[in-house]
């Protein structure tokens, strides 16, 4: 049967399968937060200014802002690249693309090459943080939806905190390499999803969509049905998703003219969401809070330090969404998580502006918590919200909207 070898060969199915795919592909995403952290270190060393000649503070801020370019370009364009030659080969490509603008970074020679590097990387990104939870929502139960997704954005999480502890460890280096290995070390990790994306199951959504009905009856049964074709269960959900795709199809043509016709509620909140989880400044943290810390008045290597032991604590925020998600729902996470939000950011304005003796520490912990609660709320509701209220005809352009509407306000703040 079409597809049986490529997707029995990891030996694994039901829970097992959906966790190891799951776990797989918020590679990347991890590299979506690599990318994010990474640069926040590399930005303050002595080494990188050196041999940059001292870039100015506009000449830094363009070139950490302009992968957000590349990024909102590859978002707007993957949506409808994934729906045609489907998710798998979509995380293919956007890897390899995010590998090729990795190495002109780590290997720059000049300002240039680095902003060409972080362009390129930019489209790779992009590309990977549209496709990547539209297909973990493709190959998920419908139960274990919110927690699996929420796992997702740990990743990405997992893959900012890395970041920062690989500057400051490659701080400690005494030449070039201190800023060259890190930018080396998401080309490792980008190779890995390139490698891998030759091993995953195509999301049995868009086979069924495509009428690649023997495949997709393969890996739903690996999915569902323990590996068994002849399952009832894996039989049942092989029924629903292609009575929803035959349903879809009379309902005519699925273009983004037709999409905001009919679905512009369901739309609007899932760009507002992505659009929201920006304008609350999370990645003036995420992309500056060394600067942010050398401001309060933590210096140098004390600085980076700092920015790691607070992705320590952004990273532990995440992990109770998995379990609370399904059960609290995802509005009320939302709110929760905005109210703290607006009470850490208020603290850390009224230190900074008083400047007293103890402001450095301060500015810390309220970093921290700000951080944690935006890791608790914000963080991952956004990008559950797109696949999950979308219908499977619009899921991949409209995820893709949300996703240029997450980079364009990245790229704003």
């Amino acid at each position: 049967m079409p597809g049986d070898s490529h997707a029995r060969m990891h030996g694994l199915h039901g829970k097992k399968l959906i966790y190891f795919l799951s776990i797989f592909v918020s590679l990347g995403v991890f590299l979506f937060g690599y990318d994010q952290g990474v640069m926040s270190g590399i930005i303050t060393g002595s080494y990188f200014n050196d041999y940059f000649h001292r870039p100015s503070r506009a000449e830094i801020g363009t070139m950490v802002a302009i992968l957000e370019v590349g990024a909102f370009i590859a978002s707007l364009v993957v949506g409808r690249i994934g729906d045609v030659i489907g998710r798998r080969k979509t995380i293919l490509y956007g890897a390899a693309v995010f590998v090729l603008g990795g190495a002109c970074q780590t290997f720059a020679t000049g300002m240039p090459m680095m902003m060409l590097g972080r362009i390129v990387a930019g489209l790779g990104v992009g590309a990977l943080s549209t496709i990547v939870p539209v297909y973990q929502s493709e190959i998920s139960p419908p139960h274990n939806r919110g927690k699996l997704a929420c796992i997702e954005f740990s990743g990405n999480v997992f893959g900012y905190m890395c970041s920062v502890w690989v500057d400051y460890f490659c701080s400690f280096i005494g030449s070039d390499w201190a800023w060259r290995v890190p930018l080396l070390m998401q080309v490792v990790i980008g190779s890995m999803l390139v490698i891998g994306s030759f091993l995953i199951v195509e999301s049995p959504r868009w086979l069924l969509d495509n009428d690649h009905d023997e495949e997709g009856i393969v890996v739903i049964a690996n999915l569902y049905g323990k590996g068994d074709i002849h399952n009832p269960k894996a039989r049942d959900e092989y029924r629903e998703i292609k009575m929803n795709v035959l349903l879809q199809r009379q309902e005519g043509e699925r273009g983004y003219a037709d999409m905001f016709k009919r679905y512009y509620k369901r739309v609007f909140i899932a760009m507002s969401a992505q659009a929201l989880a920006q304008l609350n400044g999370i990645n003036v943290i995420s992309y500056y809070a060394p600067l942010v810390f050398e401001q309060a008045g933590w210096h140098g290597r004390q600085a980076i330090l700092m920015t790691g032991i607070n992705g320590i604590t952004y990273l532990a925020s995440t992990i109770p969404p998995w379990y609370v998600v399904d059960t609290l729902g995802r509005r009320f996470i939302l709110l929760s998580g905005a109210t703290a939000m607006f009470f850490a950011l208020s603290a850390i304005s009224f230190f900074m502006y008083i400047n007293i003796g103890a402001t450095a520490n301060m500015v810390v912990v309220f970093v921290m918590i700000y951080n944690a609660a935006f890791g608790y709320s914000w963080g991952p509701i956004p990008w559950l919200y797109p696949p999950e209220i979308l219908p499977l005809s619009i899921r991949a352009k409209g995820a893709s909207l949300s996703t240029a509407a997450n980079w364009a306000f990245n790229w704003l703040v």
